[in-house]
């Protein structure tokens, strides 16, 4: 990667933009582009994509690495279920491990992530400190706390043993009432979107009934999918207000629940057995569902999970990345790329995973903002040292990330000179 370049006043008279990323191969959020172009920043927007040189009063050469959109992440849980069970130790996770984790996106080029079931008040509020700029980290799209039935997957299952955080991290309906005013509340606190649990995240194929079980946790949970007409109250509430709605499944007759009640998105999927209903596929491209197959979590636990996302995939399924990344395991960041290649893995290109991570990926946000290198998006970039199209592990080659048009990861040995510096 080439050494950054800012002209001086008297070398740039007609400098006319912030920042310029300079003769990189680029990645615009849908396929690669031919040929090597100048990306223009002003203040937070790209203003210009061009091959012909533009000229900024910063300049960094891209020496012929990829730009590409920051990866979008859309499905992890940020606060650390097992760390937080009081008032105290929320605290503390927020004052010691909250800054860390945060930056740890950033250094590993993902610009937007999407909190899909942590604490209302905390979640909302750290989203509220990056907005404003007193912490540093990805730009943060929030649901709130994830709802549930009563006695629901995570409520009586991961929170099963720690009633503070249940209360905090789920919100368990009996009703479609319930579901309403729930939705209505988070509307109210201004939320990004919603995110219901229609059923828990294993079937036991041992049982005549839909019993929970995660190796990580000592016991089995019978649960009972949240009653249709609970689901489609929380699905039609949250578009009275204006919000997407996704919904969490991992069998066939659950997704095709949460489709036909009119969900915008299946977070995991179908992940528990073979997807062989095909008809449910065209009803998720006639609906135009957006599918997070979260293989970082799933694709150890269940293989059918690979070939399902495959098929929804090659039917021309809109998928997006999401890891369900969670604190304890992997790296926050490195497990978003690792979700980029299992995607690949599964038989998806390269291509079609970068597609996932950033315009599939903002999408799914409800963000038309995001996820595209084109004038008038939000300038949140990545440059890399290698081709990710042909070989997707090339995004661990992080040279620079942009966000929100400031170069926040500079990972390059030459030490940038601003104008008049």
């Amino acid at each position: 990667m080439g050494d950054a370049v800012t002209r001086t006043a008297e070398d740039h008279d007609s400098a006319q933009h912030d920042l310029v990323v300079r003769r990189g191969h680029v990645f615009d959020g849908h396929r690669p582009l031919p040929g090597l172009y100048d990306i223009a920043i002003n203040g937070s927007q790209i203003a210009a994509v061009s091959r012909q040189p533009l000229r900024g009063r910063t300049e960094v050469d891209a020496s012929e690495g990829w730009v590409l959109p920051g990866l979008i992440d859309t499905h992890l849980h940020f606060y650390d279920v097992g760390a937080v069970s009081d008032e105290e130790s929320m605290r503390a996770f927020e004052e010691t491990e909250l800054p860390r984790k945060l930056a740890l996106f950033l250094q590993h080029g993902v610009t937007t992530i999407k909190s899909v079931g942590d604490p209302t008040d905390g979640i909302l509020n750290t989203r509220a400190k990056i907005a404003a700029g007193s912490l540093q980290g990805p730009r943060l799209v929030a649901t709130g706390c994830g709802i549930t039935g009563r006695d629901g997957h995570p409520a009586a299952t991961i929170f099963a043993g720690n009633p503070w955080a249940r209360s905090r991290f789920t919100a368990e309906v009996g009703n479609a009432q319930q579901m309403r005013d729930v939705v209505h509340h988070l509307a109210d606190r201004k939320v990004d979107a919603i995110k219901l649990l229609s059923e828990g995240a294993c079937a036991c194929t041992t049982s005549s009934t839909y019993v929970w079980h995660n190796p990580a946790f000592p016991a089995s949970v019978d649960l009972v999918r949240l009653p249709s007409d609970v689901l489609r109250a929380g699905i039609e509430t949250g578009h009275e207000r204006g919000l997407r709605v996704t919904v969490h499944t991992t069998q066939q007759v659950a997704a095709r629940e949460a489709v036909e009640a009119g969900a915008d998105g299946l977070e995991h999927g179908i992940t528990v057995e073979p997807l062989t209903d095909h008809a449910l596929i065209d009803l998720m491209l006639d609906r135009g569902i957006t599918y997070t197959p979260t293989l970082w979590i799933d694709d150890a636990l269940h293989p059918d999970s690979r070939d399902n996302v495959k098929k929804v995939a090659d039917a021309g399924v809109t998928i997006a990345l999401g890891s369900d990344t969670f604190s304890g395991r992997g790296l926050f960041g490195a497990n978003t790329l690792e979700e980029a290649e299992l995607m690949v893995a599964a038989g998806l290109s390269p291509v079609q995973s970068l597609v996932a991570a950033t315009s599939a990926a903002a999408r799914h946000c409800g963000r038309p903002d995001l996820g595209v290198a084109a004038p008038g998006k939000r300038a949140d970039l990545i440059v890399l040292t290698a081709d990710p199209t042909r070989d997707i592990s090339n995004v661990r080659e992080l040279a620079m990330t942009i966000f929100d048009g400031r170069i926040v990861v500079d990972n390059r040995h030459a030490t940038m000179r601003h104008r008049g510096g």
